[in-house]
């Protein structure tokens, strides 16, 4: 039997068609391509965004470090903060896997916050630093690489 090229094209597209549709069927049902979305309630938090632009631009002229110490994570704030008028959060998301995620209050002991080593794995971390001072509220964000010592 003879084929000619109109039949060979037919043949071409229905192959290609086929291989496409065996990776979309495949990627669909595998359990190991986990689809979650970063949070779950997205509308809600995209809301609530224009608060989160105007506390990240309330937090520019304020100095906020963040640096790796022996015993952990250290979060440092100006010296001349009062600390019984300051309240918020500190979370801390893991791209590569949401069951690391956590957030911690805001308490402050001498202008400063420690996130011990021992919750921290090595990686990439966002982090978020939200607090509320004389009514007013803040945001920091940053990312970082995060290496134990060993």
């Amino acid at each position: 039997m003879k084929i000619n090229w109109g039949t060979g094209i037919i043949i071409a597209f229905i192959a290609f068609i086929s291989f496409i549709l065996f990776f979309v069927v495949k990627m669909s049902t595998d359990n190991r391509a986990n689809h979650d979305l970063v949070t779950e309630e997205y509308y809600k938090a995209e809301l609530a965004f224009q608060n989160e632009i105007d506390a990240g631009n309330n937090a520019r002229n304020i100095d906020i470090k963040i640096e790796k110490t022996k015993e952990g994570l250290s979060i440092q704030f100006p010296k001349n903060i009062n600390t019984e008028a300051f309240k918020g959060t500190v979370s801390l998301y893991r791209p590569s896997n949401k069951h690391l995620d956590f957030d911690l209050p805001l308490s402050l002991s001498n202008s400063h916050l420690l996130i011990p080593d021992k919750r921290l794995l090595d990686g990439r971390w966002d982090i978020k630093v939200f607090w509320n001072y004389n009514g007013k509220e803040y945001l920091h964000k940053q990312s970082i690489t995060y290496i134990q010592q060993k």
